[in-house]
């Protein structure tokens, strides 16, 4: 008789796939996930406390969250019934895929991106059209990605690109969402740190989905929030597909609350933007490190040192940062988050001791 626990009950494509995941590290100086270093003021964390407490913790939440729907409708401008919340944007870029793809069915991509885009597309059995940024300038191929669009069910784009911080031209974009045969997926998981949206673009491309998070410039990473807007009609179809009561309580009320106080948020968001360029201006004067320029809270980096060898230096200083030379392109690359000035500080200091060959060769 079978046994049922066999590897072979699992699709081939997924057995054929890595999990994305990340190793832990413990460092002084954590630069590696592009998280916000500013913590949310303690008075904002209190009362989030103080209000989850008063509700009940043994009953659901709602199955449709309406107060914090309502909540991103004033704030975006956005009609409730285009918005969908996650538990992270990671969920609802899941849902999106997850109604679109499939057997016979195509993604197109640009590469290197978030990578969870590919792997989802795959374990749902779809093509995936790979189309690489530009090798010397790491910037978007846009007549390939249109090219693409035409015979893709899901186009996804992050702009901010990560891991290397460059935009998505908006003309180009108009013209992606005017070719592509359907659905284009905008990750803006940086929006806040760039100046662009395609936001004013919703309301005159139906085929057009945004997606954001609270992971990065809101600072709620440990609470796991995301969002998304759409047209309607294609909001309601994603919906059918989300896990239901799938945010928590404590979430909601955080996520409700950071939006209502969003001003909060604004000073740690420009302290973030003046360090990154501070901290681009001073990649740029080492002649033996090429800094890409960014747009969101990261800054990629490339030098002559092989990046897990420059890596393992800046770790033996309790500086840690992520190695992305896996990525396609991105040989001898490194990606640093934006920290605080102290943080920054540290990091440069340990980048010139490593440099110099202080702590580990080549």
């Amino acid at each position: 008789m079978p046994n049922p626990s066999r590897s072979d009950v699992i699709k081939p494509e997924v057995r054929g796939l890595s999990a994305y995941t990340l190793q832990h590290f413990d460092a002084g100086v954590k630069l590696d996930q592009n998280e916000n270093p500013y913590e949310l003021p303690t008075d904002l964390k209190r009362e989030v406390a103080e209000r989850v407490l008063r509700r009940p913790w043994a009953r659901y939440p709602e199955f449709v969250p309406a107060a914090i729907i309502q909540t991103l409708a004033k704030f975006t401008g956005w009609p409730g019934e285009g918005i969908l919340v996650g538990n992270g944007s990671n969920e609802l870029i899941q849902a999106s895929l997850t109604v679109t793809l499939g057997p016979g069915r195509k993604l197109a991509v640009p590469q290197p991106t978030f990578t969870l885009y590919k792997l989802m597309a795959r374990a749902l059995q779809a093509e995936v059209d790979e189309i690489l940024l530009d090798a010397e300038r790491l910037t978007f191929d846009v007549d390939k990605l249109l090219e693409a669009s035409r015979t893709s069910e899901v186009v996804v784009v992050s702009t901010p690109n990560n891991p290397t911080g460059n935009l998505f031209d908006r003309d180009a974009l108009v013209a992606l969402l005017k070719n592509a045969k359907g659905l284009v997926l905008v990750d803006e998981a940086y929006h806040e740190f760039s100046g662009q949206t395609a936001f004013s673009l919703l309301p005159e491309h139906r085929n057009l989905v945004v997606l954001r998070t609270f992971s990065k410039a809101m600072a709620m990473a440990g609470l796991r929030f995301g969002y998304m807007m759409a047209h309607p009609e294609i909001a309601r179809e994603v919906y059918k597909w989300k896990l239901p009561y799938n945010v928590n309580i404590f979430t909601l009320t955080a996520a409700e609350l950071v939006t209502e106080r969003r001003s909060l948020l604004n000073q740690a968001i420009a302290d973030i933007i003046r360090e990154r360029d501070r901290v681009f201006d001073e990649l740029q004067k080492r002649a033996s490190v090429r800094a890409f320029p960014s747009k969101a809270n990261f800054i990629l980096m490339k030098t002559a040192r092989p990046a897990h060898r420059l890596f393992d230096a800046l770790y033996s200083q309790g500086v840690l940062v992520r190695d992305v030379s896996s990525y396609p392109l991105l040989d001898r690359c490194l990606r640093v988050s934006i920290g605080t000035p102290e943080e920054n500080d540290r990091f440069l200091v340990a980048l010139d001791q490593a440099l110099e060959n202080k702590n580990g060769s080549t």
